[in-house]
């Protein structure tokens, strides 16, 4: 059993075990009951992830495995990779629909389906990892998030986070605002839409394995994927010049499963709850994956490499800045249920940014250079 596997499985069975006591979790209020059957539930997971991809990729694979264990094989859920069993960006449907039970994905992709799903993702200038958590698992935006998806038919939880993403690669020198105009760029979510603010042309189908080709034939411009840790894998930095950051569009991106809720339904009480668990300990996994992965990678891009990284110049993130306002409001305007969650959004945005400015942001102003100790 990998290092992985058998610290989740310990994280999994402590948080199943807790939830069997008397005093309620905001994880569930499950009966004891359902115990006693073993007979073997089989499902299949379709992801938007090229198969073992590093982070993404892993991630739904080291979930099956925790059921597994957990439920002892009375769960088995077999992994597929994007094109498998459907393309990348069908998986939705595909849980939808019932033709898979469960789906690994991000929820931007969804957004000409139900425009609220994008703030279950990442919102440019918005919350980071630790910062979605918080408002998923206790400042109400779950709640909010099964209630955008409950037409579909689709049982979200929280699955994984990249941490905050680079800015993206780029064919071009972006010197200000207006080198934007007319640049076509991979770049899902309402970071697409905040690019087409600024003259952009925003490309949302391509899925990661379609990047390279499409940078090196010149299909598009830039392209933004993950960070150093998936970049590097796919080969990015063998067909675009200049690796733009910080990453304004995805502060903190949190992946989805998505369950059929009528597969969800007939299982045991405590099967659900397995589900529930495992999820969660890969929730916090892939984060702590990611930022020792992006770490090592850039590492390599930097010194094995030589990959030219640029910071974004001021009038360029503030430009970004104020567009995402525009693009906000303006969905809010045609759609309630995007004002609603929009509203729970950017309240605790608001009270996450005054207490961060006294912890984390705080630390990070002032110059801590070793050269000049006092």
């Amino acid at each position: 059993m990998s290092k992985v596997i058998q610290t989740c499985w310990i994280l999994g069975l402590t948080l199943l075990l807790g939830c069997q006591q008397e005093t309620p979790s905001k994880l569930s209020s499950v009966p004891q009951k359902d115990f006693i059957s073993h007979q073997v539930i089989e499902w299949r997971l379709a992801t938007s992830w090229p198969k073992n991809l590093p982070g993404l990729g892993m991630a739904p694979e080291r979930f099956a495995q925790l059921v597994e264990q957990m439920s002892n094989g009375r769960l088995v859920i077999t992994v597929y990779g994007a094109g498998e069993l459907m393309p990348a960006l069908s998986v939705f449907d595909g849980v939808s629909n019932g033709t898979i039970e469960m789906a690994h994905s991000a929820s931007y992709y969804w957004k000409g389906k139900a425009p609220a799903a994008q703030f279950f993702s990442s919102i440019p200038f918005g919350l980071n990892a630790q910062q979605m958590n918080a408002w998923l698992h206790y400042g109400g935006g779950m709640e909010l998030w099964e209630e955008v998806y409950q037409p579909f038919g689709v049982l979200p939880l929280a699955g994984g986070n990249t941490g905050m993403q680079m800015g993206g690669w780029f064919n071009k020198i972006i010197a200000s605002p207006e080198d934007f105009k007319g640049l076509k760029m991979r770049l899902p979510g309402l970071g697409g839409e905040v690019l087409k603010k600024l003259g952009g042309v925003p490309v949302d189908a391509l899925a990661g394995r379609e990047l390279y080709g499409a940078l090196q034939t010149g299909a598009i411009d830039a392209a933004e994927w993950v960070g150093p840790y998936n970049d590097l894998s796919l080969g990015l930095h063998q067909v675009a010049k200049y690796y733009y950051y910080p990453g304004w569009h995805e502060p903190g991106s949190t992946m989805e499963f998505l369950i059929n809720q009528q597969a969800f339904s007939t299982l045991p009480n405590d099967l659900k709850m397995i589900v529930k668990v495992a999820a969660r300990a890969i929730n916090q996994d892939m984060l702590d994956d990611y930022t020792q992965g992006h770490i090592a990678a850039m590492d390599v891009l930097l010194n094995e490499h030589n990959v030219q990284v640029k910071l974004f110049p001021n009038t360029v993130i503030r430009a970004l800045k104020y567009a995402r306002d525009d693009v906000l409001n303006s969905e809010a305007a045609k759609d309630p249920l995007f004002n609603k969650v929009l509203e729970s959004y950017m309240a605790n945005e608001k009270s996450v940014k005054r207490y961060f400015s006294y912890t984390e942001d705080a630390l990070s102003r002032f110059e801590l250079d070793d050269k000049n100790q006092p």
